[in-house]
């Protein structure tokens, strides 16, 4: 369910707008085995660390929810021929000297460096070969790449968020996007967080200026009506 902004002056405010098909990409946020795998990375930490009831919630909502939620994005997007782009989070360096102090901990955890298992995308999503698939070492994609020159560049200015985490990495990069003239939207079942609350509290403080919320199947159905217009 998607959470609503009600009762709040800053409604007033937010603008609409309408995806153009090919003008909009489908952004895939940080699905590696790093960090959306109960059996790898951070999944195989808590659990060696017996916190397993911490995880729970997590890898159910990305099993369950947020993979099929992509695999179906993904379907419609390459069937359509519109633009997928994949981003990753990790060291670039195998000693993690290269990481941020606030996310170093974190990399190394869950052994998350460039050419690691844990830092490839899961095997149901796996990008095709002309598929961009950006590496980030930041929470947020444009603090360390050059997606902005790129999207602009290939004009794409429509985004779609899925991904993980809703709270950190999808809805840090979706802001910054906005902040940069990009009109963007957070696909509710395809993104997942550690916990409800923090998914709920990131859905409905993203609609206050920042973009919209919608479902993968109101998404699907906003670009089909633009591609398929009805006879």
């Amino acid at each position: 369910m998607i959470p609503k902004v009600t009762h709040d002056y800053i409604t007033d405010f937010t603008s609409d707008f309408e995806l153009e098909p090919k003008s909009t990409a489908l952004i895939i946020v940080d699905m590696q085995y790093a960090t959306a795998s109960r059996h790898d990375g951070l999944g195989k930490w808590l659990q060696a660390q017996g916190k397993t009831d911490l995880s729970n919630y997590r890898f159910e909502r990305v099993e369950n929810v947020v993979l099929p939620t992509i695999k179906r994005l993904l379907a419609f997007f390459r069937e359509n021929q519109l633009a997928v782009i994949y981003l990753t989070m990790g060291s670039r360096s195998k000693d993690y000297s290269d990481a941020l102090p606030h996310l170093k901990a974190l990399f190394r955890s869950s052994n998350n460096y460039v050419g690691s298992s844990q830092h490839r995308i899961l095997e149901e999503i796996q990008p095709k070969e002309e598929e961009l698939v950006i590496h980030k070492t930041t929470i947020g994609a444009f603090s360390s790449t050059n997606l902005d020159s790129l999207l602009w560049s290939k004009g794409l200015t429509y985004l779609v968020f899925t991904g993980v985490s809703t709270n950190m990495c999808v809805e840090t990069t979706a802001r910054d996007a906005a902040d940069r003239g990009f009109r963007c939207v957070l696909i509710e079942d395809g993104c997942g967080a550690s916990a409800q609350n923090y998914h709920d509290a990131a859905m409905t403080n993203f609609q206050r200026l920042f973009g919209k919320v919608k479902t993968s199947a109101e998404v699907i159905a906003e670009l089909a009506a633009k591609i398929k217009p009805p006879s």
